[in-house]
């Protein structure tokens, strides 16, 4: 998740521009929708979040997991990007990669006592009511020079397939039995891993690194020179392929399962193409990567795209404000989340504590914009400049997933709300039933006050998010009521891609005293 270096600043025109929107749309900003994406990236590459460091015991490895999933929770997130794939390694057993030595310390060694860290960390995140989305690097194969693969790995066998730029080693994109290795890998995740979606960050083609010319040119000559005069065309053409087979694999093995992509925040600059954005980016998408990310959008290829939009509002060459408008000006029917940079809080240009609030306040005035994932978890377990305490105040009410409607547009049926049972000092039992052949993954509590409106509309009365028992019969507890009130509760079922029943039938309560008896008035 590198920030680019950038070229000479230009005029403060959008600087100017960005701080009168930022005024004149705060107000209307303000608020906690009941739909939003709110997910944090856990990258695992060279432990940078998750294991703490490589060759901790299993149960360490656990532990850990769980308390950065509560602490994530415990903000407001319903989602995590955690990386199962850094570099042509894996953190689940695989037929294609070796286990990943951030795991054992050792590539190829599971952790011990063993376990699935993939089975596992994806049942932690469910029974939590987050969505969970697997993040692949498709194409960096080390973090350096060397590389310690065991020998069933294809670096041993298919030497042809790589290639070394910039001190690392590289699956070479041009290269279709490479390609095909690659694709063969992810999607043996999709089909045996309960998965909600498959994503990928900003690495394709690795970032261009001057004076040094990418090492393709022998599989140019072999797969492209025929048909492409441009190597740069051509390496274009080599990541859409992968991208689109990708896509139609996910589908084809489990429609329901959504494949987004994180791109650089700068797809072109407007020097270069006029369609691009008013930036002055070192480096973009198109023209050094070789993503040509609109496209994939258009094509129907990913659902959702996360652009990392890591600067302020602003950054003269690269205003976060202009990059909002950009990227939120045509999805193409995908939904649009923001990377935002909460690793960044507290450097140049970031000093101001509301940077942050003020971004995605900003977000929220585009209906384009469905949510945020933030880079990167450390962030949250170091509590950087009280971080917690500041997203906690843009998420004060639990939020649902945005809808696909592409993916599914069905909601399951409302189910049967028994009762209430129970006192204020052990906390009162809800209980109901599910719909006949439901296919609900999890329910909502509305608790509503005496004399509001019974409407599923407002998020500030979701009260509980509980994940589906394996029976009929459901349950949860409400802790937080208070004595001598009246509420009046409702229930709603929700499938696994977001679609909402109706509510429930409601029953009224009133709690007369701490040990007395609750009685339905």
């Amino acid at each position: 998740m590198p920030v680019s270096l950038f070229s000479t600043a230009r005029n403060t025109f959008f600087s100017v521009v960005a701080a009168l929107t930022l005024m004149a749309t705060h107000a209307h900003s303000q608020f906690s929708p009941k739909r939003e994406l709110r997910a944090a990236w856990i990258a695992t590459v060279v432990n940078i979040d998750w294991p703490s460091r490589k060759g901790l015991h299993a149960h360490e490895q656990q532990a850990e997991y769980v308390s950065l999933l509560d602490l994530l929770k415990s903000v407001g997130m319903n989602a995590v990007v955690v990386q199962v794939r850094p570099a042509a390694d894996a953190f689940y057993p695989s037929s294609y990669e070796p286990w990943s030595e951030y795991l054992s310390g050792q590539p190829g060694k599971s952790p011990g006592p063993y376990y699935n860290p993939l089975t596992f960390m994806i049942e932690q995140a469910k029974r939590r009511g987050m969505e969970f989305h697997a993040w692949f690097n498709p194409y960096r194969v080390s973090m350096k020079d060397t590389f310690n693969f065991p020998q069933g790995h294809p670096i041993h066998s298919h030497r042809d397939w790589f290639v070394t730029y910039g001190g690392k080693w590289y699956y070479d994109p041009g290269h279709p039995d490479a390609r095909e290795y690659v694709l063969a890998s992810i999607l043996e995740t999709v089909k045996h891993y309960d998965l909600d979606g498959v994503h990928f960050d900003d690495y394709f083609y690795p970032y261009r690194i001057a004076k040094q010319e990418f090492p393709d040119s022998c599989s140019y000559e072999m797969y492209g020179r025929t048909t492409y005069d441009s190597v740069d065309d051509w390496r274009r053409n080599n990541v859409d392929t992968f991208v689109q087979q990708l896509a139609l694999g996910i589908k084809r093995e489990k429609p329901h399962v959504k494949f987004g992509i994180s791109p650089f925040g700068v797809w072109r600059n407007k020097d270069r193409d006029p369609e691009g954005s008013e930036t002055q980016a070192g480096q973009t998408n198109y023209d050094d990567l070789y993503a040509d990310v609109p496209k994939w959008l258009k094509e129907g290829w990913i659902d959702y795209v996360a652009p990392q939009l890591y600067w302020h509002i602003g950054f003269k060459v690269a205003d976060y404000t202009v990059l909002l408008d950009w990227w939120s000006k045509d999805t193409y029917g995908g939904h649009l989340y923001i990377g935002q940079a909460a690793y960044r809080i507290g450097g140049k240009g970031w000093e101001d504590s509301r940077e942050l609030s003020n971004q995605v306040n900003l977000n929220r005035n585009y209906d384009e914009v469905k949510g945020s994932i933030y880079f990167n978890s450390k962030t949250f377990l170091e509590d950087k400049l009280s971080i917690n305490a500041e997203i906690r105040s843009l998420y004060p009410h639990a939020a649902l997933i945005p809808t696909m409607s592409w993916i599914d547009a069905v909601p399951p049926e409302a189910p049967h709300f028994e009762g209430v049972a129970g006192n204020f000092e052990s906390g009162l039992s809800l209980s109901w039933k599910d719909a006949i052949a439901t296919d609900a993954s999890y329910y909502v509590v509305y608790r509503f006050d005496k004399g509001n409106l019974v409407s599923a509309d407002n998020p500030s009365n979701i009260v509980g998010i509980v994940p589906r028992g394996s029976y009929a019969a459901q349950s949860w507890r409400d802790t937080t009521a208070a004595t001598r009130t009246t509420y009046t509760y409702a229930i709603t079922a929700v499938d696994r891609s977001h679609n909402e029943s109706t509510l429930s039938n409601p029953i009224t309560i009133k709690i007369r005293g701490k040990s007395r008896a609750i009685k339905i008035p």
